[in-house]
């Protein structure tokens, strides 16, 4: 389903380069190449963090499942409601987002 995103995901965490938190995302914006926030990030964070990410021209990614989805994703125990990654190669973030908009 998602394997583009999996092994980015799956890189991020091998390598610590993420962040996690719509908080942390919006204050280091600016460092991300990918943005992917989940269904279950309140209507006002999705705000700030889409606005923070085209401020900065940084792709983002609406995850279409929940923070418990994106998590078992991250390979985290825990829920991620939004995560940014900071070393992903742009031939990769091509490939993630025309995954999801074949969707």
């Amino acid at each position: 389903m998602e394997k583009q995103l999996e092994k980015a995901l799956t890189d991020a965490k091998k390598t610590g380069k993420r962040v996690l938190g719509t908080k942390q995302i919006t204050s280091t914006i600016k460092d991300s190449k990918l943005v992917i926030i989940s269904k279950s990030v309140p209507v006002l964070s999705a705000k700030k963090i889409e606005k923070a990410a085209q401020d900065n021209n940084v792709p983002l990614i609406h995850f279409n499942d929940t923070s418990i989805m994106l998590g078992k994703l991250c390979g985290s125990p825990f829920r991620v409601s939004a995560i940014s990654l900071s070393a992903v190669s742009s031939t990769n973030i091509q490939a993630i987002i025309k995954e999801y908009e074949t969707k």
